[in-house]
């Protein structure tokens, strides 16, 4: 992934809600429960397994996996809960409310000193262009940019390194906190001049009169997904938590091969339009595979973003929560 200072996908860090969201449980507000292994017309036996998603096309593995019965082929019920944010899915797996979830390294790093319990299986997916840098109507170029709104973890790492990019003192700069759909209006109203954020935010930036100025992979920025659960969860369930990721590689490398498929499966769930996944499939590399040394250099100057900043207190231990060999051992050549 480039010069990797890893991110989300999608989906916005989460330290300033994680104790109001904690008392959430996953079917209260905000949630969507989808049948699980509804494409398959029976379930395999077995407990049914929690699986935090958000609602973008990032997470389009997991609806085809869904919509194709790849849960029951392999052997598990799984139940997928949609959250508004990933960062939410990743809360309530802390509170036990589900018992996996895909989420992104960035906004994972994030949570791990609140949550040190938290174990990373594999990457799903990645990408250096899936989120991109939109300029509002007025600003010519970077160097009018006063202020950025920003969604806490992923978008502000992303906004930071931008300016960086451009030498500009990320402290001249006032970031303004919003949750993702609020920001395109923002932009259009002239409370902001840019953003950093993952599809359909850069579309809809456009359409309110803004214009993409590059994607993040232009000033070396990527992200990778990953497949999340907690070490005690791990240790009583390794053979479910490998059905699971058998299923989700299969759904991955059809989510590469079968992207109308992929679209279609997505838009029925989340209601994305399907030309909006294509779109995002085009940008997005899917594909599970283990962690490598580049990604572990990547992370540790992520954690550092996030202590240097004053985010977090304490450097995040990433190389505990980054389980590195367990796709090897578990997954590699099965399909």
């Amino acid at each position: 992934m480039e010069t990797r200072s890893t991110t989300h996908h999608p989906l916005a860090g989460p330290t300033a809600l994680a104790v109001a969201l904690l008392t959430l449980t996953a079917c209260g507000a905000g949630t969507t429960d989808s049948a699980a292994g509804s494409g398959s017309g029976k379930n395999a036996a077995g407990p049914t397994i929690r699986i935090g998603v958000g609602i973008d096309a990032s997470y389009a593995p997991f609806f085809l996996a869904d919509a194709k019965g790849l849960w029951a082929k392999h052997g598990v019920n799984v139940q997928l809960v949609q959250f508004g944010q990933g960062s939410e899915g990743v809360n309530n797996l802390v509170a036990g409310q589900v018992q996996m979830s895909g989420n992104s390294d960035t906004t994972t790093i994030s949570m791990l000193p609140q949550d040190p319990d938290l174990r990373s299986l594999l990457v799903y997916e990645q990408s250096g262009k899936y989120l991109k840098v939109v300029l509002g109507p007025k600003v010519k170029s970077p160097s009018q940019i006063r202020k950025m709104a920003v969604a806490p973890g992923l978008s502000e790492l992303a906004a930071t390194r931008f300016l960086e990019s451009r030498n500009i003192d990320p402290k001249s700069v006032k970031f303004i906190t919003a949750d993702p759909p609020e920001i395109p209006a923002l932009m259009q109203k002239g409370d902001v001049d840019a953003y950093v954020l993952w599809e359909p935010w850069p579309t809809k930036g456009v359409a309110q009169g803004g214009r993409i100025l590059e994607n993040t992979g232009a000033y070396g920025l990527s992200y990778s997904q990953w497949l999340l659960t907690s070490a005690a969860w791990l240790k009583a369930n390794s053979d479910t938590a490998t059905k699971v990721a058998q299923a989700l590689q299969e759904a991955a490398g059809l989510t590469e091969s079968d992207p109308n498929a992929a679209a279609q499966a997505t838009e029925k769930a989340v209601k994305v339009p399907a030309a909006q996944t294509l779109t995002a499939i085009k940008e997005i590399d899917f594909g599970t595979r283990d962690f490598t040394a580049a990604d572990l250099k990547g992370y540790a100057n992520t954690a550092k973003f996030f202590v240097d900043s004053g985010k977090i207190q304490g450097r995040p231990d990433v190389t505990t929560a980054v389980q590195r060999g367990w796709f090897t051992q578990h997954l590699k050549g099965s399909s």
